[in-house]
């Protein structure tokens, strides 16, 4: 069986927070509920919750004032950061040439995929796994597509044949959406024993797993790529300014 990843308690608390204060649920200005009210709620430790406002204040969504409280501030503005190497040809690579469509269709979505598009777990996504390989390398990238059947209603992601131009510019496309930024979640683990024969990886070989989300400009998920490469084919570098 595949291992599923459950995103840690405080991602949990502020995936939710971050979803109220853009719903309106908690308005600009308003104050929001107590550490202990938190607490209770998520059924979480005191130093969960503290974590998790305090990555709210650095990113700009709440504003903390000893003995006041936490208040919601306006949405934040997002720095302009050009995206990175590998993360641009992951998103954008097109499912022609050594690219093998494994499956694509309705499928109950796995808790991994469900947290990044903030959906219950085992809810309806279209999903489309891809095999990518490399001449004289083997098989370098294993990836999973996830979007909402909302979106991909009017799209071919469904469909068994390669989308020449790419996932994204795809659904943009058809779904006439706006793509906006891109959430990269990186972590490691032991590939399953079904990833390692896809892979042609030695029995319990480590995986590198990106989990992109992409969103809109007001923070929605569209679509996640969960990305799994073999650690010993790829090896990731970027540039980045200091200053």
């Amino acid at each position: 069986m595949p291992i599923e990843v459950t995103p840690p308690k405080y991602i949990t608390i502020i995936n939710a927070i971050q979803q109220r204060i853009q719903d309106g649920t908690y308005a600009i200005g308003s104050t929001l509920p107590s550490e202990s009210q938190l607490v209770q709620e998520f059924s979480v430790s005191r130093p969960t919750v503290v974590r998790a406002m305090e990555i709210l204040r650095q990113q700009g969504w709440v504003d903390a004032q000893h003995g006041k409280g936490r208040t919601v501030r306006d949405r934040p503005a997002t720095e302009s950061r050009a995206l990175p190497a590998h993360t641009t040809a992951l998103l954008n690579a097109t499912e022609v040439g050594d690219v093998t469509i494994l499956q694509a269709g309705e499928v109950a979505a796995p808790p991994r995929a469900a947290a990044a598009l903030r959906l219950p777990e085992g809810a309806a996504v279209i999903a489309r796994r891809r095999l990518m390989r490399v001449a004289g390398v083997g098989p370098v990238e294993l990836s999973t597509v996830y979007v909402p059947t909302a979106l991909a209603t009017d799209s071919d992601v469904a469909a068994q044949e390669p989308l020449t131009g790419g996932v994204l510019s795809h659904l943009a496309d058809r779904a006439g959406v706006t793509l906006d930024h891109v959430v990269e979640r990186v972590s490691a683990r032991i590939a399953t024993p079904e990833e390692a024969r896809l892979l042609e990886l030695p029995e319990r070989d480590a995986l590198l797993t990106l989990l992109l989300t992409v969103c809109d400009s007001a923070g929605v998920p569209l679509l996640a790529v969960d990305i799994l490469i073999p650690s010993s084919r790829h090896e990731l570098e970027d540039v980045f300014p200091l200053g």
